[in-house]
């Protein structure tokens, strides 16, 4: 059985320049000189389940090309917070201006395609499958696709099941009470399962945003709210880019509250209520 890490509570200059060009190569992310702390504190579980003494024994292990390390690192520093209806201002906008307009500008019998890009545990993805459902919207008339780098967190998601804290957090109570079914797991405490209406709305599927997304699309609503942050400049907008190149005339792109396309062609800027959306031009 693995030890407890006797990890120091300070990583090596040389261990912390080497995590920080190994993760943006593995990852996109990009750590600035001030970012040690969430090295720690994300990596060491892995370290202590890895049965390893330090960060850098990690990297030494990083550098060997150690089997599956590789992808756990990644996952660690992926794996980012969620809950349903974050934020709660994209929802609205959502339910009141996007999917009503939609509802009139697409032809008849247009299936609504939505992509929910970084989507970790599922939350983002069946919010948006919950108010397509409260719009009126037939759950054959949607389509919603989920994609995360982790596919650690994908298996989560696909299970949709959520413990008391996770549906407290954002979830509406009326919500609660129809679309998911109350059970307990093998300790006897409570989870609530989405129902089979919702759960059939979203697929999920692992995804680098860094990739070329050839073959999807096109899509009429896609929400990337808070994980360009992570990138540098370049890759950001290459990843818009794509994105762009993925959705019809007309389609809605929604960012995190801080995140902006910056010198993006292709979109205009649009006020709604509280929250900004980018329409493909």
């Amino acid at each position: 059985m693995p030890q407890a890490s006797t990890m120091p509570s300070s990583i090596s200059p040389d261990s912390y320049a080497f995590l920080q060009r190994w993760i943006h190569i593995s990852s996109g992310i990009v750590l600035d000189a001030h970012k040690s702390y969430l090295l720690e504190s994300r990596l060491a579980p892995v370290i202590e389940r890895e049965g390893m003494r330090s960060i850098d024994d990690l990297c030494m292990h990083l550098r060997q090309g150690t089997p599956g390390l590789s992808r756990k690192v990644v996952e660690a520093m992926t794996t980012h917070e969620t809950l349903f209806f974050r934020d709660t201002t994209p929802f609205e906008i959502l339910r009141k201006t996007i999917v009503p307009q939609l509802l009139v500008t697409r032809p008849r019998g247009h299936k609504i395609n939505i992509w929910s890009a970084a989507a970790s545990s599922g939350q983002e993805a069946y919010s948006l499958a919950m108010i397509l459902i409260e719009c009126g919207v037939a759950p054959g008339e949607v389509s919603i696709l989920g994609t995360d780098l982790s596919e650690k967190v994908l298996e989560r998601a696909r299970l949709a099941t959520y413990g008391k804290f996770e549906v407290s957090r954002g979830l509406p109570a009326d919500y609660l009470a129809r679309y998911f079914q109350l059970h307990h797991d093998a300790n006897g405490l409570p989870e609530y399962q989405l129902r089979d209406i919702i759960r059939q709305m979203v697929r999920f599927e692992p995804l680098d945003l860094r990739a070329n997304f050839r073959g999807r699309g096109p899509f009429d609503i896609i929400f990337c709210r808070n994980v360009l942050i992570y990138f540098d400049t370049k890759t950001k907008e290459d990843i818009l880019r794509e994105m762009r190149s993925v959705m019809s005339r007309g389609s809605f792109l929604l960012l995190g509250a801080a995140e902006t396309i910056g010198s993006v062609e292709g979109f205009q800027r649009v006020h709604m209520d509280d929250a900004i959306a980018y329409v493909s031009k």
